[in-house]
C-alpha cells in the first residue's frame, strides 16, 4: 500500500496553503468570524476557483471525482489555516448525494460553487447515536411530510439545502426505517435558528413543521437509508481526522516557536529539558494521529463496510486522544497567553475541541470499535 501523496494532491494542498497565507490571515479570519454572516462570499468564491468544491464531485457532474485521500490533503490545510467557511458541511452533503445517485443537478451546482449544503442529522436526545431519530417522514399524496427538530446543524444557517435524516418506519432507534432527504432551507415550515459556536464556526437549530417535500427529494431508497447514513458519517469522520491533523500541526509549530523565543532566567524556555520532554510527547501523539488519519482515508474506499467502520472508529479515537493531549499541552506551554483571543493557539484548541465532539467523540468510537465483529477474536484495525 503506497502512502505517498501524488503530485496532483500536493499541488492542491500547495494552492490552498498559498491562498490561506495570502487572503485568509488570522486577522482576516477574525473579522469573518465576528461578521453577521459568519462566513465570506469572497472566500467561498476563491475555494470554488481553486477547484476545492469540484474535487469530491463525480466527473459526470463537472467535478474531479476526488477520493478521500485527495480530500485528506485539503482538509489538512483547512485545519492548519483555521478556515471557517462551510466547506466541510457542503462536501459531506455532496457525498450523501453522490451515494444516493439521484441528484446530479445539485452536485453540479456544488461543483460550481453555487450551492452550499448542511447535514441535519443529530437530535438532542440522541447524543452521538445517528440511528436515534425522532424526526418523522410520513408519505402522502404529494411526497412526504417532515416533522421534527435537528440540533447543532453545522452551517445550517448558511446552506441552501439540507440533508435530513428522518424515520419513515420502524422504532425510534435502529437501522430499520431510516430515510434521507434533501430539503431546501427556504421550504415552507422550515425554521432555522443560527448561532456561532465556540470555535468560531456557525451552527443552527432547525425545526421542521409539516414540511412537504416531493418524492424526488428522497436520497436512496425509502426506509433503507441507514447504510447511506452510516457510510456518509464515516466519510465525514475521516475528513475531520484530517482537519484535526492540520490543526495539531499548526498548534505544535506555534508552540515550538514560542519555546524558542520566550526567555526565562536568561535563556529560551525551550532549553529546559522538562519542556523538551513535553514537546517530544506531543510529537509522538501527532505522528500516531497522522498514521491513523491517513489509514482511515485509505480505508474509506474499501468495499468492506466492517473494515471501514473499524478503521474510521479507531482513527477517530486515536486522533481524539492526540488532539486532547496536543491541545492541552500547547495551552499549558504558552502559559496564560494560551487561552487569549490574540493567539492562534487558542483558536486551534477550540476547533480541536469541537472536532472531538463532532460525528462521535472518542468514547463513542471506542465503543463502536469494540462492537465490530472480530474484535473479541483479536483482529487488528
Amino acid at each position: 500500500m503506497d502512502f505517498n501523496f501524488k503530485e496532483e494532491q500536493l499541488a492542491f494542498a500547495d494552492a490552498l496553503k498559498r491562498w490561506v497565507t495570502k487572503d485568509y490571515s488570522f486577522e482576516a479570519r477574525k473579522k469573518i468570524v465576528h461578521s453577521d454572516a459568519g462566513s465570506s462570499d469572497a472566500a467561498w468564491s476563491a475555494l470554488a476557483e481553486l477547484g476545492m468544491l469540484a474535487l469530491p464531485v463525480p466527473e459526470e457532474q463537472g467535478g474531479f471525482n476526488g477520493t478521500a485521500v485527495d480530500m485528506f490533503v485539503v482538509m489538512q490545510e483547512l485545519g492548519r489555516g483555521l478556515v471557517v467557511e462551510p466547506y466541510f458541511a457542503t462536501v459531506l452533503g455532496a457525498h450523501f448525494l453522490t451515494l444516493g445517485g439521484r441528484h446530479p443537478d445539485l452536485l453540479a451546482r456544488v461543483a460550481g460553487g453555487e450551492l452550499k449544503l448542511a447535514c441535519a442529522l443529530a437530535e438532542k436526545q440522541a447524543r452521538h447515536d445517528l440511528s436515534d431519530i425522532a424526526t418523522t417522514a410520513v408519505a402522502n399524496a404529494g411526497g412526504y411530510l417532515l416533522n421534527g427538530h435537528k440540533s447543532v446543524v453545522v452551517h445550517g444557517g448558511q446552506a441552501g439545502s439540507l440533508i435530513v435524516s428522518a424515520r419513515s418506519g420502524g422504532p425510534q432507534r435502529g437501522a430499520q426505517g431510516v430515510s434521507l432527504f434533501v430539503v431546501p432551507v427556504d421550504a415552507p415550515g422550515v425554521t432555522v435558528r443560527d448561532y456561532r459556536t465556540l470555535d468560531g464556526q456557525r451552527a443552527a437549530q432547525i425545526a421542521f413543521a409539516n414540511v412537504e417535500v416531493p418524492p424526488e427529494s428522497l436520497i436512496g431508497t425509502e426506509g433503507q437509508g441507514w447504510d447511506l447514513l452510516d457510510a456518509g458519517a464515516d466519510y465525514g469522520a475521516g475528513l475531520l481526522c484530517a482537519e484535526a491533523l492540520g490543526a495539531m500541526e499548526a498548534i505544535f509549530a506555534g508552540t515550538l516557536d514560542f519555546l524558542k523565543t520566550r526567555t526565562q532566567f536568561g535563556a529560551p524556555i525551550g532549553k529546559f529539558q522538562a519542556l523538551q520532554h513535553r514537546m517530544a510527547d506531543m510529537y509522538i501523539h501527532l505522528e500516531q494521529a497522522r498514521s491513523m488519519a491517513l489509514l482511515a482515508a485509505v480505508r474509506l474506499a474499501s468495499g468492506d463496510a466492517q473494515e471501514r467502520r473499524r478503521t474510521v472508529s479507531a482513527a477517530k479515537f486515536r486522533v481524539g486522544q492526540a488532539l486532547k493531549f496536543v491541545g492541552q499541552q500547547a495551552v499549558q506551554l504558552h502559559g496564560g497567553m494560551g487561552v487569549t483571543d490574540e493567539l492562534p493557539a487558542a483558536h486551534h484548541f477550540k476547533r480541536l475541541t469541537m472536532i472531538e465532539l463532532s460525528l462521535g467523540d472518542s468514547d463513542h468510537h471506542l465503543q463502536r470499535f469494540i462492537a465490530q465483529p472480530g474484535f473479541a477474536a483479536g483482529e487488528a484495525a
